[in-house]
């Protein structure tokens, strides 16, 4: 009785020393033996088996290939958007439009914390003017269109590329912000200003000040510090999908599988080439916000076909495979990337994308990191690849000369830049992005996510809105 005893009181040691040292389980170290988390041995940082946390308003996509590009007729004969098999990653997106209210939310937040610095303020608001219109009665929605507590779920328009991006980061610091003071770390500072606001890059960095309740993080030996990003409390940036993403989100072809094959291509963000409901319940409605046809954008009194004059709220319709509301119609969408006719050529087959700008944060002569006015680090380019091959010799056509012996070539020597009266420009160069997903005023065509447009990304339109989304790190979807 003894022995056995023993024998299991042995195979028990044997048992527990596989999990720490003989697999790395969150106590000790497969490499040297030493223990994690613990004073004794320097408390070397680890954490075994993180999942990321979904974030507020988002929904997991998981990744996975599919052929990104023209599944129709290409009517506008542009050439730019031949079908290619692509693989993106597994991340978050939005489960709807951004709205009017969750815009009004960072506007009351910069009224709130810049409340001296209108110019701060007013570079954020929408242009509502957009609505005007010289030949149609639209100034109530010039009036109302944003403000009027009746259009707080309706998706938020008027605002520029560059506006979204500053959206985005706004979220981010805010919902950190939360997670940090849900957390204990932090309490919320409701009189934040000036160079003092949190953000998450000047949190990281040890240059937020926070209040005296704060409570930093506390070692397994009762010491204190702040929190790290190894620690797995933050979430990534909130950011503008890549157009692969949005395309592949549009899709939702989970649906359409048997195992790894794909039993049917989508037009539109659900299956058939017909724009109507099929069941039952539902026969005949129509399934996004468009145009049906000439002069009729939402159908007659008593039938209205898409119930929707103008936009529509962010969760009306069926949402697709993945969950998300109005891939399809009500606005278009900005995504990240810079526009290219060929960008299909030269972007990569995992995680195309053409837009990447790397920047480093600015510091001064004594090595110590730098700020603007509003306590946001500075940042500056060190390499910028949105111009990738345009412009060199071997992508131009030279009316003269040798091209061998052109210098100093960009952008506007490959496309035509003539703003004066009368001329033609091709409205390519690195300030103009790609929008999709078509609007409330658009044509059928416009609503297969496939099909692409482009605008420079410092105007705005009363039919072009944004959702966000999220990078996933770790596994596709979790082991």
């Amino acid at each position: 009785m003894k022995q056995r005893a023993f024998f299991l009181l042995f195979l028990a040691a044997v048992v527990s020393g596989c999990g720490t040292i003989g697999r790395g389980g969150g106590e000790s170290s497969r490499t040297t033996g030493w223990e994690y988390n613990n004073e004794e041995t320097g408390n070397i940082p680890y954490l075994s088996g993180y999942e990321q946390e979904t974030g507020p308003g988002l929904v997991f996509i998981q990744g996975g290939t599919f052929t990104m590009g023209r599944v129709e007729e290409d009517v506008m004969y542009r050439w730019d958007n031949h079908p290619r098999r692509v693989t993106v990653a597994s991340f978050y997106m939005d489960e709807t439009e951004v709205s009017n209210q969750d815009y009004r939310e960072y506007i009351y937040w910069l009224n709130r914390v810049y409340s001296g610095d209108r110019q701060k303020v007013n570079e954020a608001l929408p242009d509502t003017g957009l609505w005007r219109s010289e030949l149609a009665y639209n100034e109530p929605y010039v009036d109302n269109y944003f403000r009027h507590p009746a259009y707080s779920d309706y998706p938020v328009v008027g605002v520029t590329w560059e506006q979204a991006n500053a959206y985005c980061s706004w979220r981010t610091d805010r919902v950190n912000e939360k997670l940090l003071v849900k957390r204990g770390v932090l309490q919320h500072d409701n009189s934040q200003s000036g160079e003092n606001v949190f953000t998450t890059d000047t949190y990281l960095a040890g240059l937020y000040q926070g209040t005296e309740g704060d409570r930093p993080q506390e070692n397994s030996d009762g010491t204190t510090r702040r929190v790290r990003w190894e620690d797995g409390l933050m979430l990534p940036n909130y950011r503008l999908p890549t157009e692969a993403e949005w395309e592949y989100a549009a899709y939702g072809l989970i649906g359409n599988t048997d195992g790894e094959l794909l039993t049917d291509r989508r037009i539109y963000p659900w299956n058939g080439a017909y724009l109507r409901q099929d069941t039952r319940r539902d026969k005949g409605r129509l399934r996004a916000n468009f145009v049906r046809g000439r002069g009729d954008l939402m159908g007659m009194a008593g039938a209205l076909n898409d119930n929707a004059d103008i936009t529509a709220p962010v969760f009306s319709y069926e949402p697709n495979d993945y969950g998300l509301y109005c891939m399809a119609g009500n606005v278009n969408e900005w995504v990240a990337d810079v526009y290219r006719p060929l960008s299909f050529l030269d972007v990569e087959e995992f995680q195309p994308f053409r837009g990447n700008v790397v920047t480093e944060y600015r510091r001064g002569p004594d090595g110590s990191l730098m700020r603007d006015q509003y306590g946001r680090l500075i940042q500056d380019t060190i390499a910028d690849y949105r111009n990738f091959r345009d412009g060199s010799p071997e992508s131009q056509i030279m009316e003269t000369g040798n091209w061998n012996e052109a210098t100093d070539s960009n952008t506007a020597d490959m496309y035509i830049q003539d703003d004066g009266t009368g001329s033609f420009s091709s409205l390519i160069n690195d300030e103009v992005r790609v929008y999709k997903g078509g609007s409330w005023k658009d044509r059928p065509y416009w609503l297969v996510p496939g099909t692409r447009r482009y605008l420079m990304q410092n105007t705005a339109q009363n039919d072009l809105g944004f959702r966000c989304a999220m990078n996933r790190v770790g596994s596709p979807e979790g082991f």
